[in-house]
């Protein structure tokens, strides 16, 4: 157990967070109790940890997006609730497992009280729409683009943060969010496969990030701060809410008249599965990182990992990017890394 005064981390850029955002989870991102001091924990387990975030990241983001743009199937509602379905089904197994082995007790066994459900309601709204628009966004979007279509989470963080939590922000946090805005602004302009869908589902899936890190805040007290039991309730919620969007969209009947090929297909349900065995893998991997890595760690590890995925992106997908989408891209890396780091300095000078 940690010690009392340790704060409670929430791994979004909310305004507590690292500036690691990891927008590909399907779950809601771990929050785990961090001490201040760095960790000091043998090279090669840091290396290992670091190591798996970096892959479970990145495919998530790159097996959703071969997923809706390379296998002719366009359903991203459809494919967020079936990964979800294979979430709680994760979530059912490492529980039970965890009863009989202490290496997976830190999932605990499932729950599901109506009181607590009713108290977590709103948080699992938004956060449906958040996952809802960030696979819309990924549908419509290149890759390398991905990063810059959802970069406004952090000014969206600092706006919400003060309108609902009435908390300010510093100048350095504020100039970061401008660089980021002025990354966005540009990449856009400069964008080759501009999208005007692929914009708006990026920035309404900024926005909903936003609140989600500010409503995971005032619900954990439902759940005794207990992230693992807020991901059995929010997991099963989503799947609840989620299946009349996938429904009344007509998803579901267009899947089941044009899609039957596909549905007979065994690879693709097996891509499908193990995409949703990655968002639920993004969960242990960051537990795992701020476990055993260092605040400053875990704020590199998100820019690095962004750089990467863009660089990987034009290499894999052979996504056009012409100079002023470059600059916009490095623009926003560099606003959002420059965030992570003013916010890991102002919570070592606390």
């Amino acid at each position: 157990m940690t010690s009392k005064d340790e704060d409670i981390h929430m791994n979004r850029r909310d305004g507590n967070g690292t500036g690691n955002e990891d927008e590909e989870a399907f779950l809601p991102g771990p929050t785990v109790q961090r001490v201040s001091a760095e960790k000091h924990n043998p090279v090669g387990l840091i290396v290992a940890v670091i190591t798996f975030y970096f892959i479970i990241s990145l495919s998530v983001v790159f097996l959703n997006k071969f997923i809706m743009s390379g296998s002719d199937f366009p359903y991203a509602l459809f494919v967020t609730w079936y990964q979800l379905v294979v979430a709680l089904v994760l979530l059912l197994i490492w529980a039970q497992a965890g009863k009989s082995y202490a290496i997976l007790s830190i999932i605990p066994p499932y729950e599901f009280d109506l009181r607590i459900a009713k108290k977590v309601a709103p948080l699992t709204f938004v956060y449906v729409m958040m996952l809802a628009l960030n696979n819309l966004c990924l549908k419509y979007v290149e890759v390398t683009f991905y990063q810059v279509a959802r970069s406004l989470s952090i000014n969206f963080t600092i706006l919400f943060t003060y309108m609902i939590l009435g908390k300010t922000t510093s100048m350095p946090a504020i100039v970061a969010c401008g660089i980021v805005f002025l990354g966005f602004a540009i990449g856009s302009y400069g964008e080759i496969n501009f999208s005007w869908a692929g914009i708006f589902y990026g920035v309404g899936s900024s926005a909903f990030v936003a609140l989600y890190g500010i409503y995971v805040q005032k619900t954990l007290a439902a759940v005794d701060n207990n992230q693992w039991r807020l991901l059995h309730y929010n997991t099963t919620l989503a799947i609840i809410f989620l299946f009349p969007l996938v429904l009344f969209s007509g998803e579901l009947s267009e899947i089941l008249a044009t899609k039957t090929e596909i549905l007979s297909d065994m690879g693709f349900w097996a891509l499908m599965t193990l995409t949703g065995v990655t968002g639920f893998g993004i969960n242990i991997a960051m537990f795992l990182q701020v476990k055993y890595t260092s605040a400053l760690t875990n704020t590199i590890c998100g820019t690095a990992k962004a750089c990467v995925q863009t660089v990987m992106a034009a290499m894999i997908f052979r996504n056009p990017i012409s100079e002023l989408n470059g600059l916009g891209i490095l623009l926003a890396l560099f606003g959002s890394g420059y965030y992570g780091w003013v916010r890991y300095k102002e919570r070592v000078g606390k």
